[in-house]
Parts: C-alpha cells; sequence; structure tokens
C-alpha cells in the first residue's frame, strides 16, 4: 500500500456518500497523480440518474481525467474507486492505459479484477495495470451494506415483502 492510499481513498468514499445520497449505488473514484498528489478525475456513481447504464464511478472519472488532461491516456495515473472494477470499467481501464488500481471493498458478484473473468488476467488484455485491493474495504463495504439494506427496507414498506 503506497503512503498516500488512504487519503485518496476517503476522497473515493466521500464521492460514493454523494452517490448514495444522490439515490445511486454508492460507488466513488478519483484519479490521481502521485508524483504531485494532483486529483486529476473525480467521479460517482450515476447510470439512475444520467439514464446513461456506462455512468459507474470509474468511467465518470476516467472522462474527467482525460478531459482535464486532453489526452484519453492516462498513462502513469492511480484510479482510486471505493469498489473492485466491474468487466466494462476494467476494460475501460485498460484502454486508458492506467498505471494502477485502487478499490475499496471486493466484489465477489459483479467484480472483474479478482473474481469473475479476472480481465487483466486475459491473453487479449493489452495492458495491465498494477493492482492494489483492500484499501479502506471496511467502511467501502459497509457504505454498500448500508444502502442497500435501506433500499430492502424501502421496497419492504412498499410492496409489504418481509425484509430479508
Amino acid at each position: 500500500m503506497a503512503i498516500h492510499d488512504e487519503r485518496f481513498m476517503s476522497m473515493a468514499l466521500d464521492l460514493a456518500q454523494a452517490a448514495a445520497e444522490a439515490g445511486e449505488v454508492p460507488v466513488g473514484a478519483v484519479i490521481v497523480d502521485e508524483n504531485t498528489g494532483e486529483v486529476l478525475g473525480r467521479g460517482q456513481n450515476g447510470p439512475i440518474t444520467a439514464h446513461d447504464p456506462t455512468a459507474h464511478a470509474e468511467i465518470v472519472a476516467l472522462r474527467d481525467a482525460a478531459v482535464t488532461l486532453q489526452n484519453y491516456r492516462l498513462t502513469d495515473l492511480t484510479l482510486y474507486v471505493t469498489l473492485e472494477p466491474c468487466a466494462m470499467c476494467a476494460g475501460a481501464i485498460s484502454h486508458a492505459r492506467i498505471g494502477r488500481v485502487v478499490w475499496g471493498a471486493d466484489d465477489p458478484k459483479g467484480g472483474a479484477v479478482l473474481h469473475g473473468g479476472r480481465f487483466f488476467d486475459q491473453p487479449t488484455c493489452h495492458w495491465r495495470p498494477k493492482t492494489t485491493g483492500g484499501v479502506m474495504a471496511d467502511p467501502a463495504a459497509e457504505m454498500l451494506r448500508g444502502f442497500f439494506r435501506s433500499r430492502r427496507k424501502l421496497r419492504a414498506g412498499t410492496t409489504g415483502e418481509a425484509e430479508r
């Protein structure tokens, strides 16, 4: 774990909280130049709000950093995200040539770095970032659990279902 990992993951967690407050799954991401400490891109989950299935926090942050740098190649930058990236996001991360990916909570159901298709391990993946998982995993996982717990309670209250 790098010296600044918790600092930047805290920023991503703040964005995840903002996503939750907007009714989105709480995932946040920041893209950082670790040499300067500059945050170049920020994103929070927004598929529902944006009516865009690709508006995952990672994709939003990649787009923001690419506009900031006027270049879609984000080589040597680090992406901090509160949840293990899915296959779509892993593909975009590889295409952007992010140098390092750091995530909080593992995602055994939808993740594609350590779980599922293990995107970066595939022979067809031509750019493999360094990866670090589990940074501030507990607060990231608890935010997700709390969000889905409250969603189940809301659904149970409107449909008469018992909470599971």
